[in-house]
């Protein structure tokens, strides 16, 4: 049962198409630049708000 297993684990292995260094290093790229522009609308928002209530509750 367990050798099976192991072979059929092995197989599935086999099948696993990994990505290439320069197309990770693109992706990990454009998620941290995204990462920071979503950041940074947040942290604008938050700021927004936080003037608007300071107005309103002046």
């Amino acid at each position: 049962m367990k050798k099976g297993f192991f072979k059929g684990v092995k197989a599935e292995f086999s099948k696993i198409i990994w990505p290439k260094k320069d197309d990770v290093a693109k992706e990990t790229v454009a998620v941290i630049s995204v990462s920071a522009v979503v950041g940074a609308i947040i942290f604008l928002s938050d700021a927004l708000f936080k003037f608007g209530i300071y107005l309103i509750s002046k």
